[in-house]
This record gives C-alpha cells, structure tokens and sequence, in this order.
C-alpha cells in the first residue's frame, strides 16, 4: 500500500499497520539475537566437552623415552563420541610436525598458538564441518626436540546443530505466539480506544441536517476534548452566521418589499392622472424611488459579497482609488451643490487590501457624507499610510452622526430617523474594515474641525 492511500484509511487500520510490522520486526531481531545467544551457548558447553577431551589427551601423552607414547583414553573417547553423536578426531604432534599420532591432516588453526590457552575454531574435514579444539604446551625437559607440544580433538557439528535447531525451532513458536497475543492485544485496545471516536461519529450522522448543537463531550477522552472543542466552536459560528444570515434575508425582503410596494402604488396613481403637470411630478417621484431601490438592492449585494467574499489583497494606488470615487459621485454631488474634493500627498500611496471592497466601502461613507452633510457643504477625500496603519477618511462640515447611530454603527439597517436611505452604507465600510482586520472610526464635529468617518486597516 501507497504512503497515499495509507494516509487516506482509517486510523485504526493506519495504527495496525503500522504497529504490526514494527512489532513482527521487534520479533524477528529478538529471534535473530535469541540464535546468537543459542549459538554461543551451545559452543560454550560443547567446547567444555573437547577441552576435557584435551585435557585427558595431555595427562595421557609421554616424552621420557625420549620419544611421544599417547595411551589413548577408549573409554573416555567412547563417551565422548556418544555425546558428540557423531566422528571423533584427535591429533598429538610435536609443532615442528615431525612426530605425529593420530589424524595428522586435522585443520591447523587459524591463529599461532599461545601456550596453555586452548583455541576453538570451525572447520571442514573430509567434506564433514568439525568443531576442532586445539591446545599448546612446552615439551619435557628431557626431550627439548621440537620446543611444543600440539594437542587437537575434532568433533562434528551434528549435534551442535540439532540442539541450536532445536532451540531456535521452540524460540520461534514462543515469539510467534507471542507476537500473536500482542497483535490481538493491540487490535482490542484499539477497538476499545477509539470507541468513544466510533460513538461520537455516530452520534453526528444521526442527527439532523438543520442541528448545529455542541456535540456531548461527556465520557471523552482527554485526547479527544480539543478536536470536540474546536468543531462546537465552528458549529457555534455556523449557528451565528445562519442566524445573522436569516436576518439578513428578512431585514432585505422587507427592506426591498417596502419601496416595490410604494412603486406599485405609484405606478398605479400615475396611470390614473390625467392632468400632465400632476402625470410629470408622479413620473418624477416614481424615478426616485426606483431610484432608491437601485441603491438598496446594489448595497444589499454589496454586503453580501462583504460577508461572503475572500479577501484578495492587492497594491492599490490610494490616490487613484480616491479620484475613482470622487467620480463615481461627482453627478450627485453636483446635483446637491456639494463641493466634492481630494486631498491627497503628492507622493505615491500604495497600500494592501481588497480593491474592489476599498472603493465599496468608501464610496458608501462618501454618499453618506453627501447625502446626509451640510447642504451645499464641501466633503473632501483623504487617505494615507503612517505604520502600522493604512486609512482612507471622508471629511464633511454637516452636523455629523446622531449619538443612536454611531453607538449602533456597523449593524444592519441602522440610520438616523431623517434618513431616506436603507442603512447598509455604514454597514458595508464597517464588514469590509472587519475582514481586512480594521475598524470603522466616527469623529463629530468640534469647533474648528469638520466631522470625518475614517476606515484604517493594519499594514502587512
């Protein structure tokens, strides 16, 4: 299986399949050991069998005739051909190898000798592997001829072999039962942990599909917590959002439904005056209001492309985004003698954030500004950037905000009760300051300084 596809099971499968060759890995390097082991001891206690042999050569091996006499041990050598199950070989040499008995073609070792330190090693004679030990000492005083004294016995591995066969046959039953209870071990912990999971999981499918209910975080694990935690969290959120949503909507139709109804109205009075005069002040009344439902069909887009949209940050040219604005209004501000103006450094300003949202924003606190400002007042643009902030402001020398509006600002169909307009500019610049990570600022007139709405947002 794939890294992929694993990532993509379940967690139980993933944790099974990762455990479980770890774990038969564990075994087989636990089996790999327990044949070292198996293998040291057996040569341990079957080396002590040859070195006894060598020993019973040695007291049996005379040099004062000045020759080498071997009276070989039958019985001892009887024995131990018994227990080697198997040949049995010696050799006694001189180390010039000029007086030999026995089988002089044994293997020599693989290192010189050390006097009086025997020396075990394996090796092959006649086709058959052996296990040889070899043992040096000085010759009698009486016969200095050839300085050493060589002893070696030689038995085959049969059963050396058998009994490590055997011992690692039954270690390998142990470590596989073994393995098998630790494996249905781990597969029932793992049932039993993650049934709080499975539950959970179930719990959630059965419920309906309008149920946005804190999941139950009782009988859960600690470990568990955080993840319910932070899922009730996000179904709060959704729950806010539904019902703001849900607010939304039934503040909009009725927002709407009003000035479709006052336009049926008027529709109808229009058709039924005769008089041209009166027929023109209707047509002209009539264009208003459609007018003003234009307007509050397009701010009621507005926002909700402000709540729903993802923010695309862009480098926005402050000052041609002012001129975009002042443009957009120069007809209405004309229309009501406002004196519409940009102040703006001579210095290029390019800040971050949504373009599209910005001009939004501004151009609904802009129309504000003109609609609600001082008749014939001036209303002037301004924007800047001083770290960490970047701010777009309207700056107009009406009266400025009622008390009731700017303590509610930013909520929905909030206006002052003079207002023709549908509530939503405000509302638009304060949702587009928030998902830019904003605010939206109201500073009334004082003496000397004209009223200003400002919309600062921090700089990346």
């Amino acid at each position: 299986m794939s890294w992929k596809k694993l990532e993509q099971a379940s967690i139980k499968f993933r944790l099974l399949a990762l455990l479980l060759p770890t774990m038969a890995l564990v075994t087989a390097t636990s089996l790999w050991f327990t044949h070292t082991d198996a293998l040291n001891s057996g040569n341990a206690a079957y080396d002590r069998s040859l070195l006894g042999a060598i020993k019973s050569l040695d007291l049996n091996t005379s040099t004062a005739s000045g020759g080498l006499s071997v009276e070989l041990p039958y019985r001892l050598f009887e024995f131990f051909q018994l227990t080697a199950t198997g040949n049995v070989y010696f050799r006694v040499a001189t180390a010039d190898g000029l007086v030999e008995i026995g089988n002089p073609d044994l293997p020599q070792p693989p290192v010189p000798l050390q006097t009086g330190q025997p020396v075990f090693y394996d090796a092959v004679y006649f086709g058959e592997t052996v296990r040889i030990g070899a043992f040096s000492r000085p010759l009698a005083p009486a016969s200095a001829k050839g300085g050493q004294l060589v002893i070696q016995v030689a038995e085959s591995t049969a059963s050396r072999e058998r009994f490590t066969a055997d011992l690692m046959r039954r270690a390998a039953w142990r470590d596989f039962w073994l393995w098998l209870a630790m494996s249905l071990a781990v597969i029932l912990g793992l049932t039993l942990a993650l049934r709080p999971l499975t539950r959970l999981a179930a719990q959630t499918r059965a419920r309906q599909v309008d149920d946005l209910r804190a999941l139950p975080t009782d009988g859960l694990p600690h470990d568990l917590r955080p993840l319910v935690d932070a899922v009730n969290q996000q179904l709060a959120r959704t729950q806010d959002l539904m019902a703001e949503r849900r607010s939304f909507i039934d503040d909009a139709s009725h927002q709407l439904r009003t000035p479709l109804s006052v336009l049926k109205t008027q529709v109808d009075y229009t058709l039924r005056e005769s008089q041209p005069d009166r027929q023109k002040a209707a047509i002209q009344a009539l264009s208003d209001e459609l007018t003003h439902a234009i307007r509050a069909t397009n701010q009621l887009l507005t926002l909700g492309q402000s709540d729903a949209s993802r923010i695309e940050y862009e480098t926005v040219d402050l000052s041609q985004l002012a001129r975009a604005v002042a443009m957009a209004l120069l007809p209405l501000a004309r229309a009501k003698r406002i004196d519409l103006g940009v102040d703006m450094p001579d210095t290029a300003l390019f800040a971050q954030g949504d373009r599209h949202l910005l001009e939004q924003a501004w151009l609904n606190i802009t129309h504000n500004a003109i609609e609600h400002g001082k008749p014939q007042g001036t209303v002037t643009l301004k924007a800047g950037i001083e770290q960490p902030v970047q701010w777009l402001q309207v700056s107009d020398d009406g009266p400025g905000m009622p008390r009731e509006v700017i303590n509610r600002m930013g909520q929905r169909f909030v206006k002052s009760q003079s207002s023709r307009g549908s509530g939503l500019g405000l509302a638009i610049a304060y949702s587009v300051m928030t998902r830019h990570g904003g605010r939206l600022q109201s500073q009334p007139p004082t003496p000397g300084h004209s009223h200003t709405v400002t919309l600062e947002w921090p700089c990346p």
